[in-house]
């Protein structure tokens, strides 16, 4: 049993993944494999099949395209215009992932000439892509502003300096020292060490490490400290 009188319509995934190499935002594109815009570069794209979750086939689609796997992504608003491909209508549901760079590298093939662009410096990219990659981007900046997502992407050991300039380098902006520092160490989520990291400087920087004990209970201590006008409106 079908539903009369209704026009079929396509729904595909498109997965945007941004990662920190350690100094700067990148997105992750292939290069399209067929026509229209065969070759110009793309986000990982492509249908949900019957017998798939929409999460499933962000899955298989990012592993097929890039290689990349175990990465967790968040579905975001789904792209819904009747022209926004030019073949057929296509509704598609963008998935957002941010990753360390160092981390997943090694799974990269080059199937499809997956290559990390700066967010600075990105290329055209095919139909509505860009306007996915803004929104995402978006996304993520509400979420960092909010909640120690970045973290994540720290080595084991790091200075306050490293740490604010991941933010700044994320939102584009520069952050006043005192502020950053006193706001961040009153969440309580950082374990300051005895050494010091003297690569920048004879006085040196102390490193501090994540407070694993900490981290979870006082998750919710993490208080905005990025300035307003720079926090896009938005929601989780």
């Amino acid at each position: 049993m079908k539903y009369s009188n209704q026009t079929r319509i396509l729904v595909a995934v498109d997965c945007i993944i941004f990662g920190f190499d350690g100094t700067d935002y990148k997105l992750l594109l292939i290069q399209r494999g067929f026509a229209p815009e065969k070759e110009k570069w793309s986000l990982m794209g492509g249908f949900i099949q019957p017998e798939e979750s929409a999460d499933e086939a962000a899955e298989r689609i990012l592993k097929q395209l890039t290689g990349l796997h175990d990465v967790y992504m968040e579905q975001i608003q789904a792209f819904s215009k009747p022209e926004r491909d030019p073949i057929e209508r296509v509704i598609a549901l963008p998935y957002v992932a941010l990753i360390d760079i160092k981390k997943y590298q090694a799974q990269i093939n080059d199937d499809f000439h997956a290559r990390w662009f700066s967010i600075k410096e990105l290329p055209k990219l095919i139909f509505d892509h860009q306007a996915m990659v803004e929104l995402a981007l978006s996304k993520l900046r509400y979420k960092a502003a909010f909640h120690p997502i970045l973290f994540e992407l720290l080595p084991d050991k790091f200075t306050l300096p490293q740490l604010q300039a991941m933010y700044e380098g994320l939102y584009d902006t520069k952050i006043d020292k005192r502020n950053f520092t006193r706001k961040i160490l009153s969440t309580n989520l950082l374990k300051k060490e005895k050494e010091k990291d003297k690569s920048s400087s004879k006085k040196g920087a102390f490193f501090y490490s994540l407070d694993e004990a900490n981290y979870k209970e006082n998750f919710s201590n993490f208080h905005n400290f990025i300035p307003k006008n720079e926090i896009p409106v938005g929601s989780e």
